[in-house]
């Protein structure tokens, strides 16, 4: 079997396998930390940085790990790597650190994390590893993004909230205010309007997939019925 190409491994990553809409992994930070684009972005970054680092650490060492132990010598590895993101979070951005809480140390028992390591990096490439980590964590962060602002939009009226814990204090002008006097909806910002959110992207998702599908189809038999009056 070949090599996959950096675009398939893009486009798997984020759009074919994603792993919030399609593989529906790592559902407990995601519905979690959605309450806010903000929120969802910068743990999806943080968890896309760990991805990429540990399929970029796994990937040459592969072959020197005795089969018995090369889960425990991942998850150590994905631990080291979560706690160097965790420090720099609390040292350069301790608003969102605290706000983001214990959702940062368990980007470690996160089983996208582990499941992209044993059956990504541990049989490809450095470079493949690392692009597959990160593209499979862009694909999570853009589900955090879309879901975040549509719980943030419909459960706030605003949108950005609290991007001045990620980017200090002169960005806090930037929120933007999508309904004025608003007074919110309650249910989105809570767990159930994360599972609503969420279903409704899926549903999104497969409709499309279904619509592309069918015109795919389509064209084939339109070619095929073009073509066969020539081969007679």
């Amino acid at each position: 079997m070949s090599d996959p190409t950096y675009k398939d491994i893009l486009y798997n990553g984020i759009w074919k396998q994603n792993t919030g809409l399609v593989q529906l992994l790592g559902m407990c930070p995601l519905l979690a930390v959605s309450s806010t684009v903000v929120n969802g972005v910068s743990l999806g970054l943080a968890t896309a940085v760990v991805m990429a680092l540990s399929g970029a650490a796994v990937s040459p060492i592969r072959n020197y790990i005795p089969n018995e132990i090369r889960i425990p010598v991942y998850i150590l590895i994905v631990a080291v790597l979560v706690t160097v993101v965790q420090y720099l979070m609390n040292a350069y951005m301790y608003g969102l650190y605290v706000v983001l809480g214990i959702f940062i140390p368990l980007i470690v028992t996160n089983c996208i994390v582990l499941a992209r390591v044993e059956a990504f990096a541990a049989k490809n490439a450095v470079g493949h590893a690392a692009l597959d980590g990160f593209a499979m964590g862009l694909g999570l962060t853009l589900v955090l993004a879309v879901l975040g602002a549509i719980r943030e939009i419909i459960g706030k009226g605003t949108l950005f909230s609290g991007i001045d814990l990620a980017l200090g204090a002169a960005a806090k002008d930037w929120v933007l205010h999508i309904i004025p006097d608003y007074h919110g909806f309650l249910l989105a910002i809570l767990p159930p309007g994360a599972f609503i959110g969420l279903g409704c992207l899926i549903a999104l998702k497969n409709w499309h997939s279904q619509r592309q599908a069918r015109k795919a189809d389509t064209v084939a038999v339109t070619i095929e019925g073009g073509c066969s009056p020539a081969t007679h």
